[in-house]
């Protein structure tokens, strides 16, 4: 049976699976369902995020006639405050938004640049090998504040003090925090000597208690003069002049320059097919295409026959992320500064010649990137934490969106008074001379953080993101896989249990030396012994698998459907 599944995949790449429309709703109280609640449905407008007061400050946004972008805006400054732990001013942000009225998708690059003034040689000369996690060296150019206003200037039609306003008022009238945002905030303590980070973050040198409520005084005069002076009070006023002299106080290289000829990219997003419905990512220096090199490898394997949760489904999927993340470690970077074979990678021809790697029935230790002419990238497999949302308005525009300080707090330096902590983004470049994504000034890094939508026949059909460092393309895969192999309503393909694999690089840009570890959640330990005897290591990843939010659109019924996971602390709300 196994070598005829291979063999029929090898010879014709063969799209397998169901042609009909899949309902993204559905009785979760019949039949099988991992899902912890009910989808919701919206007639009018829904919005997803991971804290319910961000959702709240979005659909207010909404009812006071703005768009899904200014929705969007208002729930992501509201996470700023209330969940620090992934996201804020000081971070990243990409978004793929569906423009209704031109009925297509466009996409924004809102991740900053390496600092001007520090080079290579610099951080040659300190003896690393690698860029620190924490600290000055890892710090580039806040993005998200020029994400916002250029997602703005384009989709939004509320003025930006009313956008901003549900944020400043929780900042400084204070709020309750919740359970799992509690948890990690209380983790980052940890990180309290580094400059500035105990006034920005900290109460007696704690961090906060599900269910304490904390205020961001100075996070909320911060959005105040945002607000009131535009994307140039960030980068080119006051405030700019305030990171640029805590930089220089803290031994951190960037500068007011750095800030002031900061852009944001718009994009076309890039996408594939799978089985009938267009998955749509942003293309590199993210890692978006990743997910799409996995699913085109997918395609040509009856999942769906070999079921949710067999083994024979777990090792095809973990085999063939395996094989895309030897790409990602060998091509992904900014393709400001090296060719990427975008194209090529994402092709369905190049998928059938990398498929023909995947053993059926053993687990490899590592698999050679594939041939397109360039030099390997050292990227490194690490974590981060990011908060995923996703906005639906009544004129059917969705957007996408995800933001990020990269690892926890971020760098751990926070300007003083202005109540957020810089981003250490920079800690995924390489520094290994000649390889794509090797360090250099006004360069973005390789990026972890990835939006998603779905078409089906030029239409929107789901628009989601799965956070958590590199489990983010496994993550999008594994909703994905639920949905349209496995027959999952949208709040149960989030819920199902997941498995995630990571690997440590070499040198030489492998994105695994040793095979990798594999981490189940609890649903999934019945296929261990069975993965075990295939070859795969297996351990304990708590904490790992990422969070999930999506908004669905039935075009028949004209309605929303939302769902947000049980892993966050987050809902999804319609009306």
């Amino acid at each position: 049976m196994w070598y005829s599944l291979w063999l029929g995949a090898m010879m014709s790449f063969l799209t397998i699976g169901p042609a009909a429309p899949i309902a993204l709703g559905g009785d979760r109280i019949v039949g099988k369902s991992f899902a912890t609640r009910s989808v919701v449905y919206g007639r009018h407008a829904m919005a997803a995020t991971s804290q319910p007061l961000a959702t709240q400050a979005a659909l207010d946004i909404l009812k006071k006639g703005g768009s899904a972008v200014d929705a969007a805006i208002a729930a992501n400054a509201v996470l700023a405050v209330t969940e620090p732990t992934g996201c804020g001013p000081g971070g990243d942000l990409f978004a793929i938004v569906w423009d209704a009225k031109k009925k297509e998708l466009i996409a924004l690059n809102a991740s900053g640049r390496s600092p001007g003034e520090l080079t290579l040689e610099h951080l040659q000369r300190e003896g690393l090998k690698f860029v620190p996690d924490f600290g000055p060296l890892p710090v580039t150019v806040p993005g998200c504040v020029d994400g916002w206003f250029t997602l703005h200037e384009r989709f939004g039609k509320l003025p930006m003090r009313d956008i901003l306003a549900p944020a400043i008022q929780h900042a400084r009238s204070g709020f309750p925090v919740s359970d799992v945002i509690a948890h990690y905030w209380r983790r980052g303590a940890s990180m309290r000597d580094y400059p500035g980070f105990a006034e920005t973050f900290l109460r007696d040198g704690r961090g906060p208690n599900a269910g304490e409520r904390w205020t961001r005084p100075s996070l909320a005069t911060t959005f105040d003069r945002i607000s009131a002076g535009g994307r140039d009070a960030f980068y080119r006023g006051d405030i700019a002049d305030e990171i640029d002299a805590f930089c220089r106080r803290t031994g951190c290289f960037l500068r007011k320059r750095d800030l002031a000829e900061h852009r944001s990219e718009w994009l076309a997003p890039v996408s594939t097919n799978y089985r009938g419905y267009d998955i749509w990512e942003i293309p590199p220096n993210g890692q978006g295409i990743a997910a799409l090199q996995m699913l085109n490898i997918l395609e040509g394997f009856d999942l769906r026959a070999m079921g949710f949760g067999s083994p024979a489904a777990l090792h095809h999927m973990i085999e063939a992320k395996k094989i895309a993340f030897e790409d990602r470690a060998r091509y992904y970077a900014d393709p400001g500064f090296s060719a990427v074979p975008t194209a090529t990678l994402i092709s369905k021809q190049y998928a059938a010649t990398r498929s023909a790697l995947l053993n059926p029935q053993k687990a490899q230790a590592q698999y050679p990137a594939g041939e397109t002419d360039l030099r390997a990238a050292d990227v490194k497999l690490r974590g981060g934490d990011t908060i995923y949302l996703t906005v639906a308005d009544e004129n059917r525009n969705m957007v996408s969106l995800i933001q990020s300080n990269y690892r926890g707090f971020g760098s751990g330096l926070c300007p003083e008074s202005l109540g957020f902590c810089l981003q250490d983004r920079g800690a995924q470049f390489s520094l290994t001379p000649g390889h794509p994504n090797c360090y250099a000034p006004g360069k973005r890094p390789f990026h972890t953080i990835i939006p998603a939508f779905v078409t089906r026949n030029g239409a929107p059909f789901l628009s989601f993101g799965v956070m958590g460092g590199d489990m983010q393309p496994q993550g999008h895969v594994q909703v994905l896989c639920n949905i349209i192999d496995f027959d999952m309503n949208l709040q149960e393909a989030g819920d199902a249990p997941r498995w995630y694999h990571t690997g440590s690089s070499d040198p030489d840009g492998h994105s695994m030396i040793d095979g990798g570890k594999l981490a189940l959640e609890a649903g999934l330990r019945g296929a261990a012994d069975a993965l075990r005897s295939m070859g795969h290591t297996l351990h304990d990843a708590p904490g790992a698998f990422g969070g999930y939010q999506a908004i669905g659109y039935d075009a028949a019924q004209d309605i929303y459907i939302g769902a947000s996971e049980s892993r966050k602390d987050g809902c999804a709300m319609g009306y």
